[in-house]
């Protein structure tokens, strides 16, 4: 016999989910949710019980020692997945309480056996599962009772085609050595971490049989809506590898200052990242919103990402406009523990839902101050997968970073990011005869040509405005950088 028996998968109806388990939850499996208590693990059980009943697969909630069902019923309907008409109809909760009181694990598997038999459910819940392991006798006739119940549990409802959850308080270190955790398919392991006043939740598929789940740790959050997980994902590289036609490799995109287009050539080839650094107050986020309007101008949608400030975009005449013409829509981050995956699952939201083809990020100075912890340690993975996954939907992207001015050091991003964009536009402060003056200049464009000027450049009520001609050598040689103490 040489068919292969194939696993049937079931969305879970939890965002994000589906991509850890590697397309779904396994039919007639027998899983565990594991976690601290406040993890979210009573959550996840009803979102993905909600998601899936029906009255063609209909569920069991079986309470234990923990909430009492209207207690829990009464927290639950807060969120936006709960369907009243589905309980009683499709969804049944049934308390354990008393038959555990007993003791008997037999008992307690047999009150089980006949809910299952009249209901006839599809998915089956057991919540707090621990509770159910704490009234084992102590010693090993104890863990044998408990290993017999949980595998007698196991194969009775892999017979009745259910699909099985059972829900604990559980640590790392328990969820290991458990012998609950053998007879598991799939292992869900919830926790909540807390580092530098930042709290960032966080969920581990330990296992998942028959399917090439995706393994480490991965943020989510609570909300309104329930759970919503961000998966460590970057974009398919068959997708961002593929070769683009021969008009769109010369395609420019023009930034909406004529001579600094003239100074790149004619423009930013289709499809790159451009990196625009200078100190304070040299004009990257008025650079930011010549290139939104122009592509506004041209019946372009933009998308742009900022953090704090809401006030300056209010202030900026030209954002502004564009903002009330929908030409331009935001996306904002104002969480002081913001997961990247989070940042970047509003922007490609926002970038297709707006068929959006140029982004602004303004800036990685403010980003690398709202990141969760974890990923300001690594500043530069965070920005690698911003710029990749943005990279695969063929968007145009404008960066900027505030630094001190010091490009005598030939340095022009924080903690060496600047590989990871393709072109780099300079801004800067020289001093001359007195006076302080701005200069623009081109620092790199991959696969393409560019001019090497240094041009002096001034900010009007117009935007920016950039000299025809290169500053003279004679000028450079009376200035010198003038260093920037603050960072924009």
């Amino acid at each position: 016999m040489n068919d292969k028996v194939s696993l049937g998968v079931q969305p879970s109806g939890v965002p994000g989910l589906d991509a850890l388990l590697g397309g779904g939850l396994s039919e007639f499996s027998f899983n565990v949710i594991a976690g601290a208590p406040g993890t979210g693990k009573t959550t996840l059980a009803h979102q993905i019980m909600f998601g899936l009943a029906s009255p063609q697969k209909k569920a069991l909630f079986f309470t234990v020692l923990g909430e009492p069902p209207l207690k829990m019923l009464r927290y639950q309907q807060q969120f936006a997945f709960f369907d009243i008409d589905k309980v009683d109809s499709c969804i049944r909760y049934v308390n354990l309480a008393e038959n555990l009181r007993a003791g008997d694990f037999s008992g307690v598997l047999e009150r089980i056996t006949r809910e299952v038999e009249t209901f006839a459910p599809g998915l089956v819940f057991v919540d707090s599962f621990r509770s159910v392991i704490q009234t084992a006798k102590s010693g090993n006739e104890g863990v044998s009772d408990m290993q017999h119940f949980v595998q007698e549990l196991g194969t009775r409802m892999t017979s009745w085609q259910a699909t099985t959850f059972l829900i604990g308080e559980y640590a790392p270190a328990e969820v290991e050595a458990n012998p609950v955790m053998t007879v598991a398919d799939g292992l869900f392991s919830l926790s909540q971490q807390v580092e530098q006043n930042s709290a960032v939740r966080k969920i581990c598929i330990i296992k998942m049989r028959g399917h090439a789940h995706l393994s480490g740790s991965h943020t989510f959050r609570i909300t309104g809506d329930g759970l919503r997980i961000y998966p460590r994902l970057l974009p398919p590289l068959a997708a961002r590898d593929r070769a683009l036609p021969v008009d769109q490799n010369t395609r420019r995109v023009s930034t909406g200052v004529s001579q600094l287009d003239v100074l790149l050539d004619g423009g930013l080839p289709l499809g790159h990242a451009v990196l625009v650094v200078g100190p304070s107050g040299s004009g990257k986020t008025i650079l930011g919103a010549a290139f939104l309007a122009e592509g506004a101008r041209l019946g372009e949608k933009g998308v742009l990402a900022c953090f704090e400030k809401g006030s300056a975009i209010v202030r900026n005449a030209r954002l502004a406009q564009l903002l009330e013409r929908d030409a331009v829509s935001v996306v904002q981050g104002r969480a002081l523990d913001l997961p990247v995956e989070e940042l970047l699952d509003e922007l490609v939201q926002e970038v297709v839902r707006t068929g959006a083809t140029r982004v602004v990020i303004d800036s990685l100075s403010e980003l690398g101050l709202y990141l969760a912890p974890e990923g300001r340690q690594d500043f530069r993975e965070s920005v690698f997968r911003i710029l990749a996954t943005l990279a695969n939907l063929g968007v145009t992207v404008l960066v900027t970073i505030g630094l001190e001015d010091r490009f005598t050091d030939m340095r022009f991003s924080q903690a060496d990011t600047s590989f990871l964009v393709d072109a780099i536009v300079a801004m800067r402060y020289v001093e001359i005869e007195g006076r302080l003056s701005k200069v623009i200049s081109v620092v790199k464009v991959r696969g393409s040509a560019h001019s090497t000027d240094l041009r002096h450049y001034v900010i009007t009520d117009r935007g920016i405005e950039i000299d025809e001609r290169p500053m003279p050598f004679e000028g450079l040689l009376s200035g010198h950088p003038r260093a920037s103490t603050t960072s924009d």
